[in-house]
């Protein structure tokens, strides 16, 4: 497998089996990607081509603001201002607002993000398909978020994996209902603690005190 900024090796992400191993990836992805548009990128003509046109969300712009070093950002949000302002404010006010808005609305950080992922994905069904020992890494995973569930599960191909197909929604199914039963129990349990009986000095709250933080973990991505 081809690694650059947009690809790991995707055992990496599951060995560590802790969490959903596809919001690993796409966080190792996005790491890398703006370390490098505030690196040698920010010298690359194509690339200060993108970013002039794309510009940034307010997410990926905060992700650089906090990386080491001003110059290289000033150096890409100067030549985006002037592109801002040769290409916008020289027509009509509703043509501005338009053209204000599309700019608005895309981020070349987030496009990056979106064209390595997809292929991240796909090489996940590809080494299944081919490699035993990543099927085991993937049949042992704790659980896979609900969004990384669906897309993993909307995605599969037969065409890809001809002889897997099956065993790898299966093994995806069950590691993700398993876990949510194990979570709604322990969110039960949570809830049932906050009854006077049960909260006693010496209360056994067991796996459950957690469980809201997991369940927003499991739900949306959200750790904190």
């Amino acid at each position: 497998m081809r690694e650059d900024i947009c690809t790991i090796p995707i055992s990496e992400a599951f060995e560590e089996n802790d969490g959903c191993p596809i919001c690993r990836m796409r966080k190792t992805v996005e790491e890398r990607i703006l370390d490098y548009i505030m690196g040698a990128a920010m010298m690359e003509p194509d690339v200060r081509i993108e970013t002039n046109r794309l510009g940034f969300c307010k997410e990926h712009l905060g992700g650089m603001m906090k990386k080491r070093g001003r110059l290289p950002l000033a150096l890409i949000l100067e030549s985006h201002a002037k592109e801002l302002c040769d290409n916008i404010f020289s027509s009509s006010y509703q043509k501005n607002g338009l053209k204000a808005k599309q700019v608005h609305s895309t981020c070349f950080v987030c496009e990056k993000i979106e064209w390595g992922f997809e292929r991240m994905i796909n090489t996940i069904y590809l080494t299944y398909e081919r490699d035993k020992e990543f099927r085991d890494l993937f049949d042992s995973q704790e659980f896979f978020c609900l969004e990384h569930y669906s897309l993993l599960a909307a995605n599969s191909s037969k065409k890809v994996m001809r002889k897997y197909y099956s065993e790898f929604n299966k093994a995806l199914e069950e590691t993700v209902s398993k876990y949510l039963e194990n979570l709604h129990s322990d969110l039960e349990k949570y809830c049932s603690m906050y009854d006077y009986r049960n909260n006693t000095e010496n209360a056994d709250w067991g796996t459950s005190k957690d469980s809201v933080e997991r369940a927003a973990l499991f739900l949306t991505g959200i750790s904190e």
